[in-house]
């Protein structure tokens, strides 16, 4: 546990809490506890889905920007890697993921909600890769995970002009998958994520792994790996348990061990 993110487990899920107030600013000490957290989460077995969630009033505002002022050229080579190490490491749990985002999901802290495979944000929140009025570039990711999520000529739009995005456009546009009252996000994020509690552990990282590999790469060595990942869970307790199931008492009865 990192003085400033968290991992809370119950039943069966796993919540990264982001806990610095008073806008959970992505200095370089929450990045690295972030990235920490992921690794945790993604090896736990007691561990089914993920909550990225900041709190009732804010998701993160971005980045720690009067640490970065100081630094050098030098020092932002040596620092960058890192700051996508830990999208990075969001976006590699391999288990279902979402953002329950509330307040505001700008620049660093829209990048970690583009690092989840969904995001519910509240009906008033606000989010954008203002970047660009600070002379710089998103550098977290947003410039790729934003332009695969909501096409080119948006991600352009949103980047190129740094504008905040409402809620109800952010719906309209794909950036975020759902809306909820304020003071319902996280209950709605839970919600969606205890479906996944019980499941195929192993089916829904491979169908993870399949899509987003996939989204990289040509069709051809798409397909080649959705035969791949496939074929392999033939090899485990749950299809089996999963097809016996089926044939025996109709579908949607299984029982999943996760092996």
């Amino acid at each position: 546990m990192g003085e400033f993110v968290r991992l809370e487990v119950e039943d069966g899920i796993g919540t990264i809490r982001l806990d610095r107030p008073p806008m959970n600013a992505l200095n370089l000490q929450v990045q690295q506890e972030l990235g920490a957290a992921a690794a945790e989460a993604s090896s736990r077995d007691d561990v089914a889905a993920v909550i990225v969630y900041g709190g009732e009033k804010v998701f993160a505002a971005g980045a720690d920007i009067k640490q970065m002022q100081a630094m050098s050229y030098v020092d932002m080579v040596r620092a960058s890697h890192g700051l996508q190490d830990f999208t990075r490491a969001l976006a590699s749990i391999p288990k279902p993921t979402v953002a329950a985002i509330t307040g505001y999901a700008l620049g660093g802290g829209c990048e970690v909600a583009l690092a989840c495979d969904f995001r519910i944000a509240a009906d008033n929140a606000t989010l954008g890769q203002p970047e660009i009025a600070l002379g710089i570039i998103p550098g977290a990711g947003g410039t790729q995970r934003l332009a695969r999520l909501v096409g080119v000529a948006k991600a352009k739009d949103l980047v190129f002009s740094g504008r905040f995005v409402k809620a109800q456009e952010a719906l309209a546009i794909g950036l975020v998958d759902e809306l909820a009252p304020a003071d319902e996000v996280y209950a709605v994020a839970r919600q969606r994520m205890s479906r996944y509690v019980g499941g195929p552990a192993i089916a829904l990282r491979s169908a993870k792994e399949a899509i987003d590999k996939g989204l990289d790469t040509d069709l051809q060595t798409g397909l080649e790996i959705e035969r791949m990942l496939f074929a392999a869970l033939f090899a485990t307790d749950d299809r089996a348990a999963g097809m016996t199931s089926f044939v025996e008492k109709g579908p949607g009865k299984a029982t999943f061990t996760g092996r």
